[in-house]
């Protein structure tokens, strides 16, 4: 299912790219479900998703987009791109699955007016086991992978997303990294030494090792920059924000996503009782 090239390039750049991932008939059904969506402000809330910024000039996200409809709940187990995030974060046959094969931590749709970007983040150092990069005992073992799809064309000065390849294996922060960090007033990876943009048409699928130093250019063009990002891990993570899936989500979805949503079954605890 994941072929040697995907699994050299992942190996050695940190991400790779899966081409016409969705459907331009997905792309325009993802597209529409957003559109009905009312304009939200962060701390706002339609239903179960919530509107959320960094606060760093970094564009809008609505997160808990699995809540949004049918549209997005397909995403969650998506056949083009989860047999890669299975095998990249690993586990399969140990205490990682005990509870299902993997767990979304967080999962939103951005948009990216003109003038926004986000600074660069993550990077092997300093290590930290979250979004660590591993490859030990014949597998991968990656603390977090991410999916990002692309419902618009990103190019040149659509404030595309920026890696450094390679990064996620480093022993040493970017000698540059405080100016283009993540920061309050805003940055952006323009300019860093060694990053690349990473163009994409509406339907590819960018996955990538969380642990690899990643951010974007800052959107020059008019219109608006739209992706969707699940980010995966191992059965037994928890939720980055704290949100939680709403009964009515989990009552819907197949029991295939249902695993990947809430691993693991919550025990009713009643006062009295043991």
């Amino acid at each position: 299912m994941v072929s040697d090239l995907d699994t050299y390039l992942f190996d050695l750049r940190g991400y790779i790219v899966i081409k016409g991932a969705l459907s331009q008939g997905e792309v325009g059904e993802l597209n529409a479900a957003l559109d009905e969506m009312p304009s939200l402000q962060p701390g706002q809330w339609h239903g179960r998703v919530h509107a959320h910024s960094y606060g760093t000039n970094d564009g809008l996200n609505l997160q808990q987009i699995y809540e949004g409809g049918e549209p997005f709940e397909k995403l969650i187990d998506h056949p083009s791109w989860i047999e890669h995030i299975k095998f990249f974060v690993g586990g399969e046959g140990t205490f990682d699955y005990h509870h299902g094969p993997l767990f979304i931590d967080e999962c939103f749709a951005h948009f990216r007016q003109p003038g926004e970007a986000i600074g660069l983040h993550s990077g092997g150092f300093p290590p930290i086991n979250r979004n660590q990069f591993r490859y030990h005992g014949g597998r991968f073992m990656c603390g977090q992978v991410n999916a990002l799809i692309a419902l618009t064309d990103i190019g040149d000065g659509d404030g595309g997303t920026m890696v450094i390849p390679g990064s996620h294996k480093s022993n040493f922060a970017h000698p540059h990294l405080d100016q283009h960090r993540m920061k309050q007033g805003g940055a952006s990876v323009d300019g860093t030494e060694g990053a690349i943009h990473v163009p994409m048409d509406a339907g590819d699928a960018l996955v990538f090792v969380d642990g690899i130093s990643h951010g974007s250019s800052k959107r020059t063009n008019d219109g608006e920059r739209r992706v969707i990002i699940y980010r995966y891990g191992p059965s037994w993570g928890n939720f980055r924000h704290g949100y939680s899936p709403s009964p009515e989500l989990l009552a819907r979805l197949t029991p295939e996503r249902r695993k990947i949503v809430q691993p693991l079954e919550q025990i009713p605890l009643e006062p009295g009782k043991k």
